[in-house]
């Protein structure tokens, strides 16, 4: 069955880096597109980034050119680097996969089926 299991979730001061790490199992890693999700209390699930099957990346305004996402196909784990964290980054962070529909990378939640439990990150000032 489809697993995925997040790691990497902590506490850490405003400017400071974290790095969450996915690993995926039970399925051919390579031909789903992958994402990071993140929900803050109260807030509805927000795409913050993610990694198309054929290659493409997107990443939401609030994060681009602070975080980074990577895939490495060989080990089945997914990665999202993350500089200059805001308190406002504060969320449990959660890693997707795509149902198979669309091609490109997208952050819409709709656009995938299986969720991992989720890591929690705390950006303090």
């Amino acid at each position: 069955q489809v697993q995925l299991v997040e790691s990497g979730g902590g506490s850490v001061q405003a400017g400071g880096s974290l790095t969450l790490s996915c690993t995926a199992s039970g399925y051919t890693y390579s031909a789903y597109n992958m994402a990071w999700f993140r929900q803050a209390p109260g807030k509805e699930r927000e795409g913050v980034a993610s990694s198309g099957r054929y290659g493409s990346i997107s990443y939401a305004d609030s994060v681009k050119g602070r975080f980074t996402i990577s895939r490495d196909n060989a080990k089945n784990t997914l990665s999202l680097q993350m500089n200059s964290l805001k308190p406002e980054d504060t969320a449990i962070y959660y890693c997707a996969r795509g149902t198979g529909f669309p091609n490109g990378a997208s952050r819409q939640p709709t656009d995938y089926q299986f969720w991992g439990q989720g890591t929690r990150v705390t950006v303090s000032t």
